[in-house]
């Protein structure tokens, strides 16, 4: 086994009752973001267990403010106000959960009633109507409400260093504003997302991998941008100026240029996939926090023939392993999101696993191939040497959306050692509002360095049955 690494607690916990008991792994959240294919086609819900078979344990999607709220709410802190229309992200969750995949939300876009009219990529003239907004988001999927599924990950606007998505990004005399804009928004923003449900957990950044570190040379033809280095530095500034600016961890969209594979560097503070080490120290550095996690919550390589300038098929499908690997060597990744799932004639970007026609391209086995040994349904938990019957908590996602929070599972559970099974219980569990369910795993004094593996076969009263495995190293 490859070295070991701490990850975020909400993907796998060790059970209260046991303490002494930590996590270590390397699993993490693997998937896509493509909302035409997940959310809006005809054949959705075939997407999505497409999606399952290629190894995804999370989809991205976008939470457009504007659309979700097009008028403006009564209450905008209630997650059921008339107003609001989730329907489709509604729908999305509860598919996603089915096929045993958790989903991240990225809240973007504001409602004209909200900035007078100035556009979806303006921020809001009262940033209190953000944080409520997030707040209703969060609530909604805090796994309170029966039929409405746990959303433990979020992340605040999309690529804020592209005016194409915050503007203004410069001020008359040239200088950066668009960082201590959104410096305002990822505070007001997490805080909602956090009142709204405390557990989840939420990224700033969503930064595009390049940019420039002064306004454009041709406004007519080329948007404003900030390289993503500068922009996260002055987002910390901002950060140190006022009230600070919380988050859980930074996302980054690390793309290459067109046509290039994932070791092409660029110079920082440009930040594609080689440079994320550097990135990382210095985000340490401007936060003054050690070991901020990195979301990576856009990656791809758009491939011929749909996009002509794109990689072969065959670069495709080794870029993606590459890419994989390279995510799973690095502790700080801990979240890898592909962009996008299928191809489609109607977008200007064609990075899918599948072509137009839904043909595999030979990224999709590749992309499984890594993505199947990252699952994080599949903890690795380190336990306390000596100690008997650890408890552990797996996540019965596909069971929570059928059968509800609190509703009482059975399995049987085997726990064996060098391939032979040494011990067999049959424990019961409750489904708790993130849809995970604690299990006391049969093992007895288990001597320090001694590696388990086990088996998970868990029932509902209605039949229905999953399959999961944890390994179990006793230190």
């Amino acid at each position: 086994m490859t070295r070991l690494r701490l990850i975020l607690p909400l993907l796998v916990l060790v059970a209260a009752a046991t303490p002494a008991a930590s996590l270590a792994d390397e699993r993490m959240p693997v998937g896509f973001q493509d909302d035409p294919s997940f959310r809006w086609r005809d054949d959705r819900a075939d997407n999505l267990t497409k999606a399952a078979q290629a190894g995804a344990t999370i989809v991205r999607t976008t939470v457009y403010w504007s659309r979700v709220a097009a008028s403006r709410p009564a209450n905008a802190a209630n997650p059921f106000d008339p107003a609001y229309h989730f329907e489709d992200i509604d729908e999305l969750v509860r598919n996603d959960a089915l096929r045993g995949m958790t989903t991240m939300l990225t809240i973007w876009g504001t409602p004209g009633w909200a900035n007078g009219g100035l556009g979806e990529n303006r921020a809001p003239t009262r940033m209190s109507d953000l944080e409520s907004f997030a707040r209703a988001v969060a609530a909604r999927y805090s796994g309170r409400y029966p039929g409405y599924p746990f959303v433990g990950y979020y992340s605040v606007w999309n690529e804020p260093n592209l005016a194409e998505f915050l503007s203004p990004t410069y001020n008359a005399k040239g200088q950066p504003v668009s960082p201590a804009i959104y410096a305002q928004i990822a505070r007001a923003a997490y805080a909602g997302i956090k009142k709204g449900n405390p557990k989840a957990l939420v990224a700033i950044g969503e930064t595009s991998p390049r940019g420039r570190q002064k306004p454009s040379p041709d406004p007519g033809k080329l948007q404003d941008t900030i390289a993503p280095g500068l922009f996260a530095q002055l987002v910390a500034a901002a950060s140190a100026r006022g009230p600070k600016v919380r988050f859980d961890a930074w996302a980054h969209h690390p793309y290459s240029a067109l046509g290039l594979g994932p070791t092409a560097k660029v110079r920082f503070p440009n930040v594609a996939l080689t440079q994320l080490p550097e990135f990382e120290k210095k985000l340490d550095q401007w936060f003054h926090r050690r070991g901020i996690p990195i979301w990576i919550t856009e990656y791809g390589f758009e491939s011929k023939p749909a996009e002509p300038r794109g990689v072969t098929l065959a670069q495709q499908a080794a870029y993606a392993k590459q890419a994989l690997l390279y995510a799973r060597n690095d502790d700080r990744i801990q979240m890898f999101i592909w962009f996008i799932f299928r191809d489609d004639p109607t977008s200007t970007w064609q990075s899918g696993l599948l072509a137009a026609d839904n043909a595999r391209k030979p990224a999709f086995a590749a992309f499984a191939s890594v993505a199947r040994t990252l699952d994080m349904r599949s903890p690795i938990v380190t336990i306390k040497a000596g100690r008997s019957n650890p408890t552990v908590r797996i996540p019965v996602w596909e069971l929570l959306v059928r059968d509800g929070v609190g509703t009482e599972i059975g399995a049987t559970v085997k726990t064996y050692f060098v391939r032979r099974n040494i011990a067999v219980s049959q424990p019961t569990s409750v489904i708790g509002l993130d849809g995970y369910a604690s299990f006391v795993v049969p093992l007895r004094t288990p001597p320090r360095g001694g590696v388990y593996t086990v088996s998970f076969q868990i029932n509902d009263k209605n039949g229905n049955r999953l399959y999961r495995t944890a390994t179990l190293i006793a230190r």
